[in-house]
């Protein structure tokens, strides 16, 4: 099929938006009638913020840099880019581990592909999530 590869690229972004906006909803409870003065901020266990950079990345074995915060969480305890079958990133190495600032480095796996992917961290009660962007 002609086209099939140009179709799935340009359709990556808008999978993923969709995708980040499904698991928004599924974890804000949806819409609520009281939004009560937590409304803004996401429930207890999914509070730590996590970016990646650079973001999209260019290149297979291409070194990045994960930051964030655990928002309440004791502290940075793993990092799992992709999937346990299907790594998107290696060779991660946490940095720091404070419960105020972590920084950890990952190389992006050699069999990655344009694509986006999931990126977690576990803060020891907290944990965040954020998508990486690849254009190889």
């Amino acid at each position: 099929m002609r086209g099939t590869r140009k179709t799935r690229t340009a359709l990556a972004p808008a999978v993923a938006a969709g995708l980040v906006t499904v698991v928004s909803i599924a974890i804000a409870g949806g819409a609520s009638a009281d939004p009560g003065p937590d409304a803004r901020r996401p429930p207890k266990g999914a509070r730590a913020t996590v970016q990646v950079s650079p973001n999209p990345t260019t290149h297979r074995g291409q070194e990045v840099t994960i930051t964030g915060n655990c928002g309440g969480g004791t502290g940075l305890k793993s990092v799992l880019g992709g999937f346990p079958d299907h790594p998107a990133l290696e060779n991660i190495r946490i940095l720091e581990t404070g419960p105020d600032r972590f920084v950890a480095k990952a190389n992006v796996a050699a069999h990655i592909g344009n694509g986006v992917g999931p990126v977690f961290v576990d803060c020891g009660g907290e944990a965040g999530v954020t998508l990486l962007v690849t254009h190889v």
